[in-house]
């Protein structure tokens, strides 16, 4: 059987302390009663594995589709690195409060504690809050020692370095930065396959439980990147009907495409699935005799085996992040 179709797959929505409403009301999933922080759209993680929502395969589990097809759908080069796990994990966030301060371990820490990959992710902000902010790093040159004076003394956040962000950033965030999204946020999430996260600092709030949130102070202390970069966004060029460079990191790569007229798509040489992002607009893929739609808040993905397909957007345009492993 072939695997020539681009795949859509189900939504697997969390509910968080901090979610909000705005992933039904804005990005089309399904009404929750409880505040819904998270949308995973792709995910091969244990316990959350996505299912076919499209399509002959039809609600087959990621898992059982690599295990069948896993050529057809990851691409030699995906193999090559990572057998038949697959690498990456896509989420919608809806920060209706601040997140925790929090970061995430590289590989190899990774691994060691949690038998795990490590969790290198970019965000790209799909709609801002007057006045709302991303928080990344810190503000100052800083090391163990007086990291952890700050924390002792409760002073962390007098360290920390926050900035203001619209519609339209892009933030590339490595393993073992410091970070948090702030409140009236929607975002969508690149992230490498991982659940890690250890948790830093939750503004001393509550669980609704009336509890503590766990902290890891000293699982983090050893993971904690303290270089303080120029500059924490990342620039790029908006040119219409054109694939614009986003990130080009060492788990993925990410293109931004604002759509206007169709484009047409050769992958014969990649050797590797690629992921849709839909943060505006709407349109259509397109291949042999198959269409999906696709609109912002959906994510389709396209197997390594469909080298041909064009995207057709509608109305006033479709923008896209695109995403290859």
């Amino acid at each position: 059987m072939k695997i020539d179709y681009p795949l859509k797959f189900y939504p697997i929505l969390k509910e968080r302390l901090w979610g909000g409403f705005k992933l039904n009301s804005l990005l089309h999933k399904e009404k929750s009663e409880q505040p819904v922080g998270e949308s995973w759209e792709i995910s091969a993680v244990e316990g959350s594995v996505s299912a076919v929502a499209n399509g002959d395969l039809k609600d087959l589990n990621l898992r059982d589709l690599i295990n069948r097809f896993p050529l057809e759908l990851l691409g030699q080069s995906v193999l090559d690195r990572y057998g038949k796990e697959f690498p990456l994990l896509i989420k919608f966030l809806d920060a209706h409060s601040d997140l925790s301060i929090q970061l995430h371990p590289n590989d190899e820490l990774a691994m060691q504690r949690h038998h795990s990959l490590g969790k290198e992710e970019m965000w790209y902000i799909m709609e801002a809050a007057k006045d709302s902010r991303l928080m990344f790093g810190f503000n100052q040159k800083l090391d163990k020692v007086s990291y952890s004076k700050h924390l002792k003394e409760d002073t962390l956040e007098s360290i920390l370095h926050f900035e203001k962000v619209q519609k339209g950033d892009v933030f590339h965030i490595p393993a073992g930065r410091v970070h948090a999204i702030g409140g009236g946020i929607i975002l969508a999430e690149i992230q490498q396959s991982s659940d890690i996260t250890y948790r830093l600092f939750d503004w001393n709030r509550l669980d609704d439980q009336g509890n503590s949130r766990e902290l890891h102070t000293n699982l983090a202390l050893d993971a904690i990147d303290f270089t303080t970069p120029q500059s924490f966004k990342t620039s790029y060029h908006d040119i219409k009907n054109k694939e614009n460079t986003l990130i080009e990191g060492t788990y993925f790569s990410t293109h931004f495409l604002n759509l206007n007229q169709s484009m047409h798509f050769d992958h014969k040489f990649t050797d590797t699935f690629v992921i849709y992002i839909g943060v505006e607009g709407s349109g259509r893929i397109v291949s042999n005799k198959h269409e999906v739609s696709i609109q912002m808040g959906e994510t389709i993905l396209i197997p390594a085996q469909l080298q041909q397909f064009s995207i057709i957007p509608e109305n006033n345009g479709i923008k896209l992040i695109q995403v290859t492993p």
